[in-house]
């Protein structure tokens, strides 16, 4: 409550109004990035199933692709369901992920994920998005990249790359990621989210990145209110 005599300070705004003009950009954006990032996708690799991408992707919290990726191919020979995972001990997989860092929390989140997987899905992860974000070990994040990558659907990923090109593009102001999510869906068509997102991920990995975006070469500055200004 405030203080007696003095008015409440209102919170900040921090919505941003999808206009039709606002979606042509987003569409002009998308089209600059196909172009400059014809091979975006998600460069988590080796895996062969859906269960694997949702381990990779717990190992890749903190932790950069390249190492993650440097891994999986010795730990999907060594795993190779769900239940081998299930029934492991978990100082031995702890053991097996601790170069990801946090090995202690990444172990317990995949063994509680591979255990439901076994005792509720007969061994197979969902498809679904409503029930993927149920799941031990999977936030928005990764349901989104597991139905886009893995099931063949359409999600928006949001993560840090993510995160900091849209809003540096004005398509959102909010830090927390669900609620750019919601932005990004009003402003990007449904059948173009996958596509917009690994572009967008791409991009701020090899250009617009945190400290030093590299403007002069960027292949969206020219619709992008922030170029220059970083």
């Amino acid at each position: 409550m405030a203080a007696a005599g003095r008015a409440a300070v209102p919170a900040a705004d921090t919505s941003v109004s999808v206009t039709d003009a606002t979606r042509a950009r987003a569409a002009k954006v998308l089209a600059a990035l196909r172009s400059a990032y014809p091979d975006a996708r998600c460069e988590l690799d080796h895996w062969s199933t859906p269960f694997e991408l949702a381990v990779a992707a717990i190992l890749s919290a903190q932790c950069t692709d390249e190492r993650v990726n440097s891994l999986t191919p010795e730990l999907f020979r060594k795993y190779r369901t769900p239940a081998d995972w299930a029934a492991a001990p978990r100082e031995e997989i702890e053991n097996d992920i601790r170069p990801t860092g946090f090995f202690r929390n990444k172990a317990r989140s995949i063994q509680k994920l591979a255990r439901v997987v076994v005792e509720q899905f007969e061994g197979r992860l969902p498809a679904d998005f409503d029930t993927l974000v149920e799941l031990p070990g999977i936030g928005r994040k990764t349901a989104n990249l597991l139905v886009a990558t893995a099931f063949g659907g359409q999600g928006i990923i949001v993560d840090t790359h993510c995160s900091r090109v849209s809003r540096r593009l004005g398509f959102t102001r909010h830090e927390d990621p669900e609620k750019i999510e919601t932005d990004l869906r009003e402003t990007v068509p449904r059948s173009d989210w996958t596509v917009f997102s690994h572009g967008m991920v791409i991009h701020g990995r090899r250009c617009c990145r945190a400290r030093k975006p590299d403007c002069a070469h960027c292949p969206v500055a020219a619709l992008c209110p922030s170029a220059g200004r970083v």
